[in-house]
């Protein structure tokens, strides 16, 4: 690849439309219902259901209404990053493209959520929510961070009802090796009864226990004040455990609603404040993880942020009550909830706003917004048929991870890398969500332009190898299969005049021209973003 200065200005300036690809469409958005190719479609095919109903009523209100429909190659790799985290492949996009049964995007959600990467990428985020990363010398310790990421994972592979999975981290005791779920009480900010309430309103309500007032804090507490903590004669291993209470009178705990329990001395408080928790009552639990899948997969909760609901914001809007009312109805099912979000015509619609002052809060368009480190890093790993280098600042974790892991699979926050950081992965250090830092910066702007780790990773690429093999042959073909590598699609006419142009014209050699797009389309805005 001719990285001389002066080809590379020539380049750049030749391709300013490929690198900045989206930037016309997001700064300076078309009006009214005209269709954007290649990223519209004219007609539906997906029927309204009952998410559309609550979100067309609510848009009618505003003089509103949902975008064009997305186009199919916009939709698949959508729906691939959204589910799975990766990318869909060349052969994946043909297949659905040429799929001409109606309910064809139905089927590739069904197919996507029994994938495994769909556990490994839901278990990612569950990670970040938990805590899960080594640290010494107290917390999780890299053997007990492996069990308790494995457990995670299938519990989420297995589709485990929600309710349950709450309660078994609640109520788990035993060893931190071979009762994984414990693992949620070693991973708390401190070990205080305090600092457990704190993770529990926060990952499991949505509630910043700072907030609340003294007593109400006091009160919560006092249903972890047993949680005790035990040695072994095994290396790092610990015991999570209930302390035996020695009283023989029963006490009397107060729930975060005010209601009262007695509770005896054989009781398990924890146990007690799990069934009050889970229970569809409670105007916290259900509302806290479908606003959570709801931003997730939109780009925004309905309440956001989605850890920070309390009185002034309250959990009482009309979707959350409906998605609420799925998630008991299903017995707890997250896949309901997923399944009906992705089928809904709100999710599968254009990322194009209609005007410019349209707020994200509306959902009258899918929010555009930039892959999670992780889910970057594969797939350029993933074009290049290479690895990445990780480092760790605890010295046990192994690092060296084959090339065909993928970042999303990794088990241990603490295992990271210099892209990993610089791309705002998170440090899984609060539970917050707002320690992932998804917004583009300059740093990362000069890193994909200027590393030679990228420079390296589209030399090294089998895949584009493949395409210069092609160029010879056919060399539409060639800039196709580099377009649905990249960008899951196929290039525009302008897109194919440019670049015949860059062809005949840079006076580079066949390999130069093709890593010189693979390049700038490694740049532009449609790969780097969700949209």
């Amino acid at each position: 690849m001719s990285w001389e200065k002066s080809n590379f200005l020539k380049f750049l300036k030749e391709t300013m439309f490929l690198a900045m690809i989206l930037l016309p469409v997001y700064v300076f958005p078309q009006t009214g219902q005209t269709i954007i190719k290649p990223y519209e479609d004219d007609k539906w095919p997906t029927p309204e259901n009952i998410i559309d109903t609550q979100i067309v009523k609510f848009l009618s209100n505003y003089g509103q209404k949902l975008r064009n429909p997305c186009s199919d190659y916009v939709f698949i790799r959508r729906v691939y990053l959204d589910v799975t985290g990766t990318l869909p492949k060349p052969e994946e996009i043909d297949a659905f493209i040429n799929d001409k049964r109606p309910d064809k995007r139905r089927i590739l959600i069904d197919e996507l959520l029994d994938r495994d990467e769909y556990a490994m990428y839901w278990t990612m985020k569950w990670c970040d929510l938990l805590r899960v990363k080594s640290e010494y010398p107290i917390n999780l310790w890299p053997n007990a961070v492996q069990a308790y990421h494995q457990w995670i994972y299938q519990k989420i592979r297995e589709n485990q009802p929600y309710d349950k999975f709450v309660r078994e981290l609640l109520t788990s005791s035993g060893s931190n090796f071979r009762v994984p779920a414990v693992n949620f009480y070693r991973a708390t900010g401190g070990r205080d009864p305090s600092s457990i309430a704190k993770a529990v309103a926060l990952t499991f309500m949505g509630i910043r226990f700072e907030k609340l007032p003294e007593q109400q804090q006091k009160n919560m507490s006092a249903f972890f004040s047993r949680v005790s903590y035990k040695k072994t004669s095994e290396w790092k291993e610990e015991i999570v455990y209930l302390n035996p209470e020695t009283s023989e009178k029963s006490i009397k705990l107060v729930f975060p609603d005010e209601k009262t329990v007695e509770i005896s001395p054989q009781e398990d408080e924890r146990k007690i404040f799990a069934d009050w928790l889970i229970s569809p009552s409670n105007p916290y639990f259900n509302k806290n993880i479908v606003n959570r899948i709801w931003a997730y997969l939109m780009g925004q909760g309905v309440i956001s942020p989605v850890d920070d609901i309390f009185q002034k914001n309250p959990p009482g809007t009309e979707i959350l009550e409906l998605l609420s009312k799925e998630l008991t109805k299903s017995n707890y099912d997250l896949k309901h909830v997923y399944r009906l979000i992705l089928n809904s015509r709100t999710y599968q619609q254009s990322s194009i706003p209609a005007g410019k002052q349209h707020p994200d809060t509306n959902f009258a368009y899918y929010k555009v917004r930039q892959m999670e480190a992780e889910v970057l890093l594969d797939a350029l790993c993933w074009l290049s048929g290479e690895g990445e280098g990780y480092v760790s600042q605890i010295p046990e974790p192994f690092t060296y991870i084959p090339k065909e892991n993928r970042t999303i699979a990794l088990a241990d926050g603490s295992i990271t890398s210099s892209f990993l950081m610089t791309f705002g992965r998170p440090s899984r250090d609060t539970g917050l969500d707002s320690e992932r830092n998804n917004k583009p910066t300059d740093k990362q702007r000069l890193y994909m332009l200027n590393s030679t780790d990228i420079q390296k990773k589209i030399r090294s690429s089998p895949i584009l190898r493949k395409a210069f093999s092609q160029v010879w042959k056919n060399r539409t073909e060639a800039i196709n299969t580099i377009y649905k590598v990249i960008l899951s699609r196929l290039p525009t006419q302008e897109e194919i005049s440019i670049i015949e142009e860059y062809f005949n014209n840079s006076g580079l050699r066949t390999d130069q021209v093709v890593g010189d797009i693979a390049w700038a389309l490694l740049n532009s805005k449609e790969f780097i973003f969700k949209h």
